[in-house]
């Protein structure tokens, strides 16, 4: 007990010291996150429709070339950023791009954090956006199409409404992946909440400590994104009560004043 209550006035401590600094850093998280998750779903949505333009033996063979170029382009992208490490990624976008530029391209860190982790959840977005739409049942673009409706306007007005319902759990997911996973930017210098924590930890000496606040304050803003985004869901979902309309009340009606002459 004695070491617990040991254990509380250094957390209690630590805290009280670098309360400021690691509100901060969650600040820049949270951040950093939530612009990039919202880049990265655009940049997915992008990449998901065009996986998923239909083309074939009876289309013009320049269209067939260049959707078959930009799809080869689009899958390449979405493997490499999916099959690698996002710690990798950062360090070759910031660390290498001025090697192989030979200075040409010299990237201020937080515009790289915002670059790395919007491509790399972009790619992941990519294969859900895809997945979405080819979950749709085939016989509502049928539908779309036999009224006139082009593959635009079938996309736009039909597909896509849906998709977006069906994934708006995997974008959630998405989102508290990134909240984690922004700590691996502290390589590049990014004065996140983990960077914070190794800053604090090395000068007070208080590593598990320090620890110790930025796990809870790491589940916090996870529980809070979790919450926020089941309530969007909800939002979603609309009024679980209907008002019937009485079509057989009418029916009757409208034959009387028929029958009537009015």
């Amino acid at each position: 007990m004695n070491k617990l209550a040991e254990l509380w006035s250094d957390i209690v401590q630590c805290w009280s010291d670098s309360s400021m600094q690691y509100l901060t850093g969650a600040l820049k998280t949270i951040e950093l996150a939530v612009i990039a998750t919202i880049i990265g779903c655009l940049i997915g949505l992008v990449c998901g429709i065009i996986q998923t333009i239909p083309c074939g033996k009876k289309d013009n063979i320049v269209k067939r070339v260049i959707l078959g170029i930009v799809k080869a382009i689009v899958r390449i992208y979405v493997e490499v950023f999916r099959g690698t490490p996002m710690i990798i990624q950062a360090i070759f976008i910031f660390y290498a791009l001025p090697y192989f530029s030979n200075g040409a391209i010299n990237l201020e860190p937080t515009f790289a954090a915002y670059l790395v982790v919007s491509i790399n959840t972009g790619a992941y977005m990519a294969e859900t956006v895809r997945g979405g739409i080819m979950s749709i049942d085939v016989g509502q673009t049928e539908g779309a199409m036999s009224i006139g409706m082009n593959h635009f306007k079938t996309m736009l007005y039909v597909i896509l409404p849906q998709t977006i319902r069906n994934i708006i759990p995997q974008i959630g997911n998405n989102l508290i992946i990134n909240i984690k996973d922004t700590s691996v930017l502290s390589i590049i210098s990014i004065v996140d909440l983990f960077f914070v924590h190794k800053s604090v930890a090395g000068a007070l000496y208080t590593y598990f400590e320090s620890a110790v606040i930025v796990m809870c304050m790491y589940l916090i803003m996870t529980l809070a994104a979790s919450k926020l985004l089941r309530l969007w869901e909800k939002k979603m979902d609309g009024s679980q009560n209907y008002e019937l309309v009485d079509v057989m009340g009418i029916g009757t009606q409208l034959g009387e004043e028929v029958k009537r002459g009015e």
